[in-house]
C-alpha cells in the first residue's frame, strides 16, 4: 500500500469543510463556461454599440483572478472594472436584459442553469470517497459555496446527504456574512456543526478560500491543486497542497482495521444489498476469475467464466483489475465490452476510456536497468523466475525450508536499493518492483468510479480479489460498497466478506446476472 501524503486523525479533527465548486464537484468548469458566455456576449454587444475594443473573458486567468470564490455581484463588478467598465449596481430583481451589475448577475444565473441542464454535474470521486471515510470515522462534514446554486448542484450530483450543513451564497447574503477571503462562511459552518476551528480541516481550491481558512485559524487548510497552482496556494498559506483527495487518508475508523472477513454463504444476500442500487463490479484476475497455477501464464479463464462475465456485463459496469500488463489481461479475458486496469491500475482501457500514468512511463528506464541487474542476481537461485512487465518486474518463487525464499527477497532488496524511484510490493510467493508513485489498485478504483460516473449513492461498488495487492481496493470501497476476499481459509483483510474459490465467484456473478436489471433497461 502506498503511503498517503496526508492523514486526518480522528483524535485531532472533529469536522471537515469542503468547497463545492472545485473540490467536491467539477462545477467550476461549468461556472467558468457560464461566465465566459455571459461576458463575451456582453462585451461583443457593447463593442458593436460603442466602437470600443474589449478583451474577451479568459476562462483560466480571469476566472481565477476575479470570479472564483467571490459573490456573484462582486465578481461582475471586479471583472468589468478591469475592462474599464463601471456599471451601476441596480436592484437584485433587475431583469436579465437590464444593463446593471444585478441584471448581468441574473442573466448569468439563467445561463448557468441551462449549462447544468445540458451537461449535468460531475463530482471528484476521490473527494466523495474521502467524505465517506471521514463520516465513517465520526467526523462531521460541511460544504460551502459562493454560488447561489448550491442546492441545485447537490441535488443534481445526488450528494446532499453527505453533508451535515451547507453555507452558500443565499445563506451568506441572508446572514450578511462577508465573502472570502474573510472567514465568515467557514466560521458559520463550524458554529452550525457545533465544533471549533482549531479541530476543523478546510479543503479549498481557491486562493481566497485558502486565505479565509488561515484567517479563521483552522487546524489545517489543505489546497487541492487541479491545475498546477501549487506554488501560489502555498504562498497564500496552505498547510499542504495535494493534486487530489485520494492522497488523503483517515485514521480512527474501523476502515483502517483488518479482521477476518465473514463467510458469504448466501449470494442472494448481495442482491438484497443492491435494492434500489446498481452494481459496479471490480474483479481481480488470477485467483479470482481464473485459478492460480504455479506458472502464471497457465492461469487461463474458463469458457464458462467468460460467458458469465459477458452476461453480468449486461447488468453492471465490469472492470478487471490486475497486476498483469493491460494487453495481457485483456487478451486473457477476451471481452471488448468491459474495462481493464492493468499493472495495478497504472494503465487502464475500456470503451471510450484510456489512462496511462505518465509517472509510470518516466520509470521505464529504471525498470529496464533493474531488470538486467536482478536477472544476474537471481541466476544462482533456481526456484526464482523473473518476468519483465511493462510497468513492473515480477519475481515468482516457491517457499522452501532451505531458505531459498529468503535469498530471493534479499537479492531483490539489494537491487531495489540502487533504484530509489522503484518500490517493493509482494503477494503470494511473488515480489514486484513497481514505479514509486502514489498509485495502487485502490486509487485506480476511485478514479474509475469517478470517470465512469459511478460515484453516486445509487451505485454499490463490489470489489472481489484474493491478493495482498487487492487490500488497497478493499479499503477504497469499504464504507460505501462491498469488499469480498477469495480465500479458502480465514485471514486478516480489509474486505468484509469471503468466498472460498473461483467457483464461488462464478456463482456470485451468475446470480447477479440473473437477478439485476439490464443496464439502460
Amino acid at each position: 500500500m502506498r503511503v498517503p501524503e496526508l492523514t486526518v486523525l480522528r483524535e485531532e479533527i472533529d469536522a471537515a469543510i469542503f468547497n463545492l465548486d472545485g473540490v467536491v464537484t467539477q462545477i467550476a468548469k461549468l461556472q467558468a463556461s457560464a461566465w465566459k458566455r455571459l461576458f463575451d456576449t456582453y462585451l461583443r454587444e457593447r463593442s458593436s454599440q460603442q466602437g470600443e475594443d474589449y478583451r474577451y473573458f479568459d476562462s483560466a486567468l480571469d476566472y481565477r483572478r476575479y470570479i472564483d470564490g467571490r459573490p456573484r455581484y462582486q465578481a461582475i463588478k471586479h471583472f468589468l472594472l478591469a475592462r474599464h467598465i463601471d456599471l451601476p449596481k441596480g436592484e437584485s430583481d433587475d431583469p436579465p436584459e437590464r444593463d446593471t451589475i444585478c441584471g448581468l448577475g441574473n442573466r448569468k444565473n439563467l445561463i448557468f442553469d441551462q449549462i447544468v441542464e445540458e451537461k449535468g454535474v460531475r463530482v471528484y470521486g476521490c473527494t466523495i470517497a474521502l467524505i465517506h471515510r471521514l463520516r465513517k470515522a465520526g467526523i462531521k462534514t460541511a460544504v460551502v459555496s459562493a454560488s447561489k446554486h448550491c442546492d441545485l448542484v447537490l441535488e443534481q450530483a445526488k450528494i446532499t446527504d453527505l453533508f451535515d450543513t451547507r453555507i452558500d451564497g443565499m445563506e451568506a447574503e441572508r446572514l450578511d456574512l462577508d465573502s472570502k477571503p474573510d472567514p465568515d462562511i467557514f466560521l458559520e459552518a463550524v458554529r452550525r456543526l457545533g465544533v471549533v476551528p482549531a479541530r476543523t480541516v478546510v479543503f479549498e481550491d481557491t486562493v481566497v478560500g485558502i486565505t479565509a481558512g488561515k484567517r479563521g485559524r483552522f487546524a489545517l487548510v489543505i489546497g487541492v491543486d487541479h491545475g498546477g497552482w501549487n506554488r501560489k496556494t502555498r504562498q497564500h498559506g496552505a498547510d499542504r497542497v495535494v493534486r487530489d483527495l485520494c492522497r488523503v487518508d483517515v485514521e480512527g475508523t474501523d476502515i483502517d482495521r483488518c479482521s477476518s472477513p465473514r463467510p458469504l454463504t448466501d449470494v442472494a444476500w448481495v442482491s438484497k444489498q443492491l435494492a434500489g442500487k446498481r452494481p459496479a463490479l471490480f474483479l481481480d484476475y488470477g485467483g479470482t476469475l481464473a485459478p492460480i497455477h504455479d506458472r502464471p501464464e497457465d492461469a487461463r479463464l474458463s469458457e464458462d467464466m467468460r460467458l458469465i462475465l459477458r452476461s453480468v456485463a449486461r447488468v453492471a459496469q465490469v472492470v478487471v483489475v490486475s497486476g498483469r500488463d493491460l494487453d495481457e489481461v485483456s487478451e486473457l479475458v477476451g471481452l471488448q465490452e468491459i474495462t481493464y486496469a492493468g499493472s495495478h491500475g497504472l494503465e487502464i482501457r475500456g470503451p471510450d476510456l484510456r489512462l496511462e500514468l505518465p509517472e509510470g512511463i518516466d520509470a521505464l528506464d529504471d525498470l529496464d536497468r533493474a531488470s538486467v541487474d536482478l536477472t544476474a542476481a537471481l541466476k544462482t537461485i533456481p526456484e526464482a523466475r523473473l518476468t519483465r512487465k511493462r510497468f513492473a518486474i515480477v519475481v515468482h518463487y516457491r517457499r522452501q525450508a532451505g531458505g531459498g525464499s529468503d535469498a530471493v527477497e534479499s537479492a531483490v532488496k539489494r537491487v531495489q536499493a540502487h533504484f530509489p524511484r522503484l518500490h517493493l510490493t509482494g503477494g503470494k510467493e511473488v515480489i514486484e518492483l513497481l514505479p514509486d508513485i502514489d498509485w495502487d489498485k485502490g486509487r485506480a478504483v476511485r478514479w474509475l468510479l469517478s470517470e465512469l460516473g459511478l460515484d453516486g449513492p445509487e451505485v454499490l461498488p463490489l470489489y472481489v480479489g484474493d491478493d495482498v495487492t487487492d487490500e488497497d481496493a478493499f479499503r477504497a470501497v469499504r464504507g460505501r460498497g462491498l469488499g469480498i476476499l477469495v480465500s479458502d481459509r480465514p485471514q486478516p483483510s480489509a474486505a468484509l466478506y469471503r468466498v472460498r474459490d473461483t467457483d464461488h465467484v462464478a456463482e456470485l456473478l451468475r446470480h447477479l446476472a440473473e437477478t439485476q436489471p439490464t443496464l439502460g433497461g
